[in-house]
């Protein structure tokens, strides 16, 4: 077996071993040495680590229009940042996301990767900084606490369209049997007793409906985290970036990502508020009590199917049990339920 290889790195606790091959640098790998936390690291969420990518973008040409960073080292840390938008180097975001220092891990990883891809462009090894260093220019005019919260806002809208696709789709499967079931007469209850009668068509209508209005919601929290604070870095007095770089620089991230940034008002305010992040995370809960309910119910009506309600036949998707053949249990409702509890558990922490 080939033994692995390794370069030195310092930073201002000392000298590490990093592997040769790897992008990332010194204190990506403290981090990797510190966090045996969740075991989801970075690379885990690509649109996480894009995100990243695009607030990297967005500050080096900002940096670059304001005069703060040469055309040859800004040049190689865009294209470093392209890369990485385009699927490349991910293995390489390894910080695991529970991480002690407010998320300075995490930008590290990315000056480093980014740093080290760029030294590969301009024609020089991995670990040689005079030339291209993580901080002074990868991080130029930036800090952790701006460059953090900015990519968890774009990495949640992000995911939030791929979210509203997957609940149109489970929308529009819901009036599709709407629509099939729209002359299937049933007995309607409250309280688990006969009340009066109703359509399955109108009963899967209406759980189309009421995903429909999380659409909105999901959106209308969504459009909080459109306010960003690049160019605030420590606490939002803007110390050590260029006059001018939160307006430009949330005008860049607009034009490369096409979703509509705009720099606080008041970015010592702006840095430490985490009210946009309450207000989406409790849309999300709503969405997934809302599944949930539904969830109960399908079960519920397709329980059975001899000594149970028995109205609909959920398809088949396992074998329910290790002791009584023929026995299948309703496991898409329940995973679902899984989930939603998840949901709702992760709001609590936020």
């Amino acid at each position: 077996m080939e033994e692995k290889k390794f370069r030195v790195e310092s930073d201002l606790l000392g000298e590490l071993n990093v592997p040769e091959e790897a992008y990332y640098g010194v204190q990506t790998q403290r981090a990797i040495n510190n966090y045996h936390i969740s075991r989801k690291r970075m690379c885990d969420y690509p649109d996480y680590v894009i995100a990243v990518a695009y607030v990297k973008l967005a500050a080096v040409e900002t940096n670059h229009a304001l005069g703060q960073i040469d055309d040859k080292i800004a040049d190689a840390i865009a294209q470093a940042c392209r890369e990485i938008i385009g699927g490349k180097l991910h293995e390489n975001f390894v910080t695991d996301m529970v991480q002690g220092g407010a998320g300075t891990s995490v930008n590290m990883n990315a000056n480093e990767v980014i740093a080290n891809r760029a030294l590969e462009i301009l024609g020089h090894k991995k670990g040689e900084y005079q030339y291209c260093y993580p901080n002074d220019h990868v991080n130029c005019g930036q800090s952790t606490n701006d460059v953090y919260p900015t990519t968890i806002r774009l990495a949640l809208i992000r995911m939030n369209r791929n979210l509203i696709v997957s609940l149109s789709a489970l929308i529009a499967a819901f009036r599709k049997k709407g629509e099939e079931f729209k002359h299937v007469i049933k007995m309607g209850r409250t309280q688990l007793q006969d009340a009066v009668p109703m359509t399955s068509g109108q009963e899967f209508n209406a759980f189309a409906n009421t995903l429909e209005e999380e659409i909105a919601n999901l959106n209308r929290n969504a459009a909080l985290l459109h306010e960003i604070n690049m160019g605030g870095t420590a606490i939002g007095t803007g110390l050590n970036a260029a006059p001018g770089f939160p307006k430009v620089c949330a005008e860049r991230l607009t034009e490369l990502t096409g979703m509509e940034f705009v720099a606080g008002a008041d970015l010592v305010e702006a840095t430490p508020d985490t009210g946009a992040y309450v207000s989406y995370s409790s849309a999300l809960k709503r969405l997934a009590v809302k599944l949930s309910k539904i969830c109960n119910d399908l079960r519920l009506l397709a329980s059975g199917p001899r000594c149970g309600l028995n109205e609909i036949n959920l398809p088949p998707m396992a074998p329910g049990s290790s002791i009584m053949p023929g026995k299948v249990n309703p496991v898409i409702p329940e995973v679902t339920n899984q989930t939603c509890f998840k949901v709702i558990g992760n709001d609590t922490t936020v």
